[in-house]
This record gives C-alpha cells, structure tokens and sequence, in this order.
C-alpha cells in the first residue's frame, strides 16, 4: 500500500463514531419582504442585484460590464460562456477567466449569501479564482435566516458547500477596503426564475 493510502486509511479507522447532528433552533424571523432584505444586506456587503427577464439579458449584462471580450465561464447552461466548463476542467485553467456564472441554488435573506455546492459551481474554483462572478438566483428561491439552511435537504447532501456574501474583500491594512484580495472582485446576483 502507498504511503498516501496507508496514511488515508489510518485517518479513516480513528474517525469517531457517527452521531446526530444537533438541533438547531429557530429563531423568530424579522419579517418584511425577503428580496428587500437579501439585497439590502448583499448591497451592505459589496454585491449587486439586477432584474433579468431572460437569461439574454445576463448576457447582453456581461457584454456591457466587461466588454464583448470578457472570457466567461459559465455552470449553467442558461447562459452561454466563452470557454467550456465540465467537471473535467482543470481549476488552474479557470485562472484568465474574466466572468464566471453560476447558478445558486437558494439566497439567505438575512445576510445577503447565495448557496453553492460542487453541483452548481460544476468546478470549485469558479466561485474564487475568476476576476467576477454572475450568480442567477430564482427569488421563489429565498430562505429567511441561515437557520434553515440547516434544515433543507441539499444542504445535508451535498459533499462540499458555500455560503457566499458579497466579494472578497479585506480593510486589515491600514484600514484600507480592498476588493478582490482572496477570490472574486465582483459579485452581481441576478434575479432570473429558473427554467
């Protein structure tokens, strides 16, 4: 046996036994309109929110924003990218992408975050390593507080999932705001029904 497997199946057989996760409570809910309030905290974080009618209209987006010579990186087949993105791609490949587009697959009203797992980034990297990132999100597709996210389905069968607010952004320099230090410069959250 490989001394990387020898080592993986030791980690394995000092694993603790399984135990139930424990219960989450629920907390009383603010109340008000959940789109108002995803966008106000999105909006407090750095990100932005359009109204699309189509998924043309993400397109026609990304054209104006970054030029009709934006690379694009898309995990959703609802708007076309530049470059091909399968599970098969390299992550280090995504790094001259301009604009990566994903879809989320629900939005927390009480902090503004989109919700991924490696179904809907299709490639991990996507989310962190491209300059700007288009996130489609269904407002039917609102959730009040991170409390339930707990509490779905997808969040307890996904491998590997982020919650994520806004872009990268860090001021611990002289108090200095910078965006884009650790991962995306952008973060738009385009509100477009799913298909």
């Amino acid at each position: 046996m490989a001394t990387r497997e020898a080592f993986l199946d030791k980690v394995r057989q000092a694993q603790p036994p399984s135990r139930p996760r424990p219960e989450v409570p629920l907390f009383d809910a603010p109340g008000g309109d959940l789109r108002v309030r995803f966008t106000a905290a999105l909006q407090a974080m750095g990100g932005t929110c359009v109204q699309a009618v189509s998924a043309t209209d993400v397109s026609g987006l990304i054209r104006e924003r970054f030029g009709a010579e934006a690379s694009v990186a898309s995990a959703t087949t609802e708007v076309p990218g530049t470059r091909a993105l399968t599970a098969d791609t390299e992550p280090a490949s995504l790094q001259d992408i301009d604009v990566g587009v994903v879809r989320a697959r629900f939005g927390v009203a009480e902090t503004g975050s989109v919700w991924f797992s490696e179904r809907e980034y299709v490639v991990n990297a996507l989310g962190y390593i491209v300059q700007h990132l288009i996130v489609l999100l269904d407002p039917a597709q609102l959730i009040d507080g991170l409390q339930d996210v707990y509490r779905r389905d997808d969040f307890r069968d996904a491998r590997y999932a982020a919650l994520v607010t806004g872009p990268s952004a860090t001021a611990d320099i002289e108090g200095v705001l910078i965006r884009g230090a650790q991962g995306v410069r952008s973060l738009t959250v385009v509100w477009l029904a799913a298909q």
